[in-house]
């Protein structure tokens, strides 16, 4: 049986909470998303929170709240998720895409600032594979800051959690980000003043609201992301073990940074087609780490974000999630040993 990059943290906690919502005969969204709600906050620490169907949706709110005006442009990183792509371009608004760090998948400060001269509404800072900003990029730069940590929660840098820099936040609750609940997003702000323009957008229709049976998997996941956090602490640090006797390099935040685990990626010096067969023949998957993104996907030229574009041709990422289990984990790892 093949070892898959991701896969979704299900267990029977989960499950029994999935069955709760259907024995109750309502699925839609009601008091299992309250309760999300009133969870998140005891760990996020927000003023005020919307539970929404998609983190496009959060987006597209997010952007409503900071009032967006068509032809206005909005930086983003050239590592974005696509969907940021369609979100903006359905809100006339433009896509001011910014490179990468060559040795981190980030937005460095030298290249955002490079880019203020066009005067962008906002900026959304995506926090790739987990790594956080490490600035208050909305005091330095003078622009609303909507953070992205759909992949970086948990993740801490300078004793400050993932996205605590930002005006606005989406946590996004799809299957492959950090609390795998089916589909959905939050949309939360920190302080009074950075929620009063979601609180302006009044009653949303429920058709926008996160549904039940996605809530009580997300409520669960945040009870238990403590434990899951652990678990993915064990398991990379027998991959990085590994990983030191190649070649092939990890990513490096500067500072004082505590990573999530969310994936474990190697930049590959050889061949990723190479790797990527290699791998195949031991059943397991690896994968393009920036395949889903603006750059990888090739909606921006090479030429535009090279260090993106570098990045997204030699990163690669190995199964790392918390039921993948001790026996399947030395299998990756003998794998990452023995890599070409």
């Amino acid at each position: 049986m093949k070892i898959e990059v991701y896969s979704p943290t299900i267990r029977r906690k989960e499950m029994d909470a999935v069955l709760t919502v259907m024995i109750e005969d309502r699925i839609g969204p009601g008091e299992h998303t309250r309760f999300l709600v009133s969870t998140a906050k005891e760990q996020l620490g927000f003023d005020f929170c919307l539970a929404l169907r998609s983190p496009a949706v959060a987006l597209q709110l997010a952007l409503e709240a900071i009032g967006a005006e068509r032809g206005r442009g909005v930086l983003i990183s050239a590592l974005s998720p696509v969907y940021y792509e369609r979100v903006l371009r359905s809100m006339g608004l433009v896509p001011v895409y910014c490179d990468t760090a060559s040795d981190l998948p980030l937005m460095p400060q030298s290249k955002i600032e490079a880019l203020m001269s066009s005067r962008p509404l906002c900026m959304v800072f995506h926090e790739t594979l987990g790594y956080t900003g490490e600035k208050n990029y909305a005091e330095l730069l003078g622009i609303p800051v909507i953070v992205d940590t759909s992949q970086s929660f948990g993740s801490a840098a300078d004793g400050k959690a993932a996205g605590a820099a930002g005006n606005l936040v989406i946590l996004g609750l799809e299957e492959r980000d950090m609390i795998t609940a089916g589909g959905g997003a939050l949309l939360y702000a920190h302080s009074r003043r950075d929620a009063s323009p979601l609180r302006a957008l009044g009653e949303l229709p429920p058709e926008y609201a996160l549904p039940d049976l996605n809530a009580a998997m997300a409520a669960v996941q945040f009870r238990e992301s403590g434990k899951n956090l652990e678990k993915r602490r064990e398991i990379a640090g027998v991959y990085t073990k590994a990983s030191q006797r190649t070649r092939h390099k990890r990513f490096v935040q500067n500072g004082e940074f505590e990573y999530n685990n969310y994936v474990f990626s190697l930049m590959i010096e050889t061949g990723a087609k190479d790797v990527k067969a290699y791998a195949k023949r031991k059943d397991i998957v690896v994968e393009e780490a920036f395949d889903l993104t603006l750059s990888g996907s090739g909606v921006i030229p090479s030429a535009q974000c090279p260090n993106a574009s570098s990045l997204a041709l030699r990163t690669l990422l190995f199964p790392l999630y918390p039921r993948l289990g001790s026996s399947r984990a030395e299998k990756v790892a003998k794998l990452i040993t023995t890599l070409p």
